[in-house]
């Protein structure tokens, strides 16, 4: 199938590894040309070399998007980098930040918000103008099935649920003008340095026996099977799915923690 994307440029946030690296991947294997973001370059410089074409047609940008307007920033040093405006955004960025109790002091509660949402919107606000202008653009968030379920950490399922009702509602607004606004929402993905690696290496009891109760595969997913679904979101055959949020879990059973 062809998807459509070639010459399209897109914004990877978070694409050093794991599910932002993967869909980076996918849509550099589409012909888009892609630039990827994250904190730490040397782990940037690696990643741009994974794409097809390499660096020589990709780029990275080393940002913190944690401080305030630093999504704008962003896009303004892309375009000052001669990438220009992105018509495909995979907000990725995201995370527990190891803020697993649920009294945590809201100041913790506050920083894991704006990774898992706030980026999200100050992203979606800086870079819709120029979609909208053009009559097409894509935004593809990166949820979780926590967010639907409201289980796991609970600052980090708060999170992912604001930003599934934020695709919700954007995505009607932006559908008018061409922007496919949409969530992907992963089951337990095992991606390297995530918290399901973590939690195979502190609790492998607990992490057994939540694959064996609960996912009728038996296994975590991979970046690569949520990446293509992301690469699909992206492409012209999903412009009537405005809004949608699309859970990718393998058969999960909800509603469960496993303690």
């Amino acid at each position: 199938m062809d998807l459509g994307l070639t010459g399209k440029r897109a914004l990877v946030t978070g694409g050093s590894r794991g599910i932002g690296l993967a869909a980076a991947c996918a849509l550099a294997a589409e012909g888009v040309r892609v630039a990827i973001s994250a904190r730490n370059s040397d782990a940037l410089a690696t990643a741009v070399k994974r794409l097809v074409g390499g660096s020589e047609r990709h780029i990275c940008v080393p940002i913190d998007l944690m401080e305030e307007g630093s999504p704008a920033r962003l896009l303004g040093l892309l375009q000052a980098e001669g990438f220009g405006m992105p018509e495909i955004v995979i907000n990725n960025l995201g995370g527990t930040l190891g803020v697993d109790d649920p009294f945590a002091p809201i100041a913790k509660w506050k920083e894991v918000m704006r990774h898992n949402f706030e980026i999200a919107v100050e992203m979606t606000t800086a870079a819709a103008p120029a979609m909208r202008q053009a009559k097409w653009g894509r935004i593809v968030n990166v949820s979780s099935l926590a967010g639907l379920e409201l289980n796991g950490p609970p600052a980090y399922a708060a999170s992912k649920a604001a930003l599934i009702a934020y695709t919700r509602c954007v995505g009607r607004l932006l559908a008018r003008d061409g922007v496919v606004v949409t969530a992907v929402l992963p089951g337990v993905i095992r991606t390297e340095g995530g918290y399901w690696e973590k939690l195979e290496q502190e609790d492998p009891e607990r992490v057994k026996r939540y694959l064996a109760d609960r996912c009728p595969l038996g296994r975590f997913g991979t970046g690569e099977e949520i990446s293509a679904q992301i690469a699909f979101l992206c492409s012209r055959q999903a412009s009537f799915a405005p809004g949608a949020a699309v859970t990718i879990d393998g058969g999960q059973l909800r509603g469960y923690w496993g303690g």
